[in-house]
């Protein structure tokens, strides 16, 4: 019926659900992106549907974090001080471990956690509530499920990113400290002393920056996949969330080569 449905409270669904191609898909996903930044500044923000989807996705996040960050890491460091000790500049690698941990290892960690687990676990819970018309149901009451269900979601996306590449360059400088000295023989206070030689706000301010925006688009997309699942019954919902890891993980990669490329001419300007 005309005017039922998600499609009168946001276009982006609109134009997602009666795509013909991939660049209207892309559209919508804009569209409804727009509206859930519009809704950050009008009320009513919906707080506790926030703290709820934080708590949410750090809990599913922070154990695979952990898990990643450990290892890849270590490989990280190994790989460096192999190859600073065939330079005779083995005292150099706390410069290359916490270089290396701020400007790509904690964003790109966040990307595969927020991406992989985060993300999906959004779009399987609106999928979900999509073929139970539950959103329809939402939009007769009168509630805008862009301001209800993604605003939130999608803050609380970006917070448990950020959150999550500080957890992950702790490690990450940590770990190289531990491998290289105790492994690899590094002298401990040539190690601390590089640490600062590459990496300093600046790096940091770019890492929190690429990772705020990973946790923004990858809670976007999985809300936009969750909201305009065709069909119904758990294949739609199960083929939509591994679109999701797909799409999120295309996007997260662009964006981490273009905001690296900028802050590179940031920081050297």
């Amino acid at each position: 019926m005309a005017g039922k449905g998600p499609d009168r409270w946001t276009p982006g669904v609109a134009i997602a659900r009666n795509a013909s191609g991939p660049m209207q898909a892309v559209g919508g996903l804009f569209a409804m992106s727009a509206d859930a930044v519009k809704y950050l500044f009008q009320r009513p923000f919906f707080w506790r549907e926030f703290l709820e989807q934080a708590w949410f996705v750090a809990r599913v996040s922070l154990g695979p974090t952990l898990l990643v960050a450990i290892p890849f890491t270590v490989l990280v460091s190994f790989t460096l001080n192999i190859l600073l000790r065939e330079l005779g500049a083995a005292d150099l690698s706390g410069a290359g471990a916490a270089f290396g941990a701020v400007t790509q290892v904690g964003p790109m960690v966040t990307v595969l956690i927020v991406a992989g687990a985060g993300a999906t676990a959004m779009c399987a819970d609106l999928g979900s509530r999509t073929i139970r018309e539950e959103i329809d149901a939402m939009e007769v009451l009168g509630i805008n499920p862009v301001q209800r269900l993604v605003t939130p979601r999608m803050l609380a996306s970006g917070l448990v990113a950020f959150l999550l590449n500080s957890l992950v360059v702790i490690i990450g400088i940590l770990g190289g400290y531990f491998f290289s000295v105790f492994v690899q023989d590094v002298n401990p206070g040539a190690f601390a002393a590089g640490i600062t030689l590459l990496t300093g706000v600046p790096e940091v301010i770019i890492s929190c920056v690429k990772a705020g925006l990973f946790g923004l688009i990858a809670g976007l997309i999985a809300c936009y996949r969750g909201l305009t699942i065709s069909g119904g019954g758990a294949k739609a919902v199960g083929n939509a969330v591994n679109e999701t890891v797909v799409y999120a993980f295309m996007a997260l990669f662009v964006v981490n080569v273009v905001v690296t490329a900028i802050g590179i001419q940031l920081t050297d300007s």
